[in-house]
């Protein structure tokens, strides 16, 4: 999905009013399977979504409080299931021996940690130049990720106690070959949501 069509549908996903969690986790979990695993790609996507998402920010207090949280929690739940798809892809290069080594283990693991201070900063990079009704929204959920967590960074901690690797603080890059597994990974991930989706829909009466 081009950058000007991610932006317009994560402002239709605000514009719905409903479900708009499972509709900005949906539309930027298709947009992350698109893009290189790496975390210039995931900075990219998330802050054409919270552009996109700022844009259309609903006018009253209340309500547009409760859409941005709900879109903030759907990319959050976006990318728990990056650092899931990068969680599994790591565990499978290691178990099968393919040739990974330590250090790569470690600047993978370095660079799926890092996966939730890039959302964080990247929302705030956003709402510094967000219209005036969006701005303080932002910031609000900003301040609330940084003091609170997110899932995506919880996910993450729950990863580095897994591998118990020491020195993990390095570059934050991924190699290629750990880069293509997540991201076929991650795409099996979406698949799986979007036949879970179309499964609901079908059983939905009419």
């Amino acid at each position: 999905m081009a950058e000007t069509s991610l932006k317009q549908a994560a402002a239709e996903a605000m514009k719905a009013g409903e479900d708009v969690t499972r509709r900005v986790r949906d539309l930027t979990l298709e947009a992350l399977r698109n893009r290189r695993f790496d975390r210039d790609g995931i900075r990219d996507v998330v802050r054409t979504v919270t552009e996109g998402m700022a844009s259309v920010a609903p006018g009253s207090g209340g309500t547009m409080r409760k859409a941005m949280g709900a879109a903030f929690r759907g990319m959050d739940e976006a990318l728990t299931k990056s650092v899931e798809a990068g969680e599994s892809a790591l565990r499978q290069m290691v178990a099968t021996g393919r040739s990974i080594s330590d250090h790569e283990v470690k600047e993978a693991l370095a660079g799926l940690k890092k996966i939730e201070e890039d959302f964080i900063d990247t929302v705030s990079k956003v709402a510094a130049s967000a219209n005036e009704r969006a701005r303080p929204e932002l910031r609000a959920l900003v301040e609330r990720a940084t003091r609170a967590g997110t899932e995506t960074g919880r996910q993450s901690a729950h990863l580095m106690k897994e591998f118990a690797f020491t020195g993990v603080e390095l570059a934050g890059q991924f190699s290629v070959k750990f880069a293509q597994m997540a991201s076929g990974v991650l795409a099996g991930m979406a698949d799986a949501l979007e036949k879970s989706a179309a499964e609901r829909q079908k059983k939905t009466p009419q």
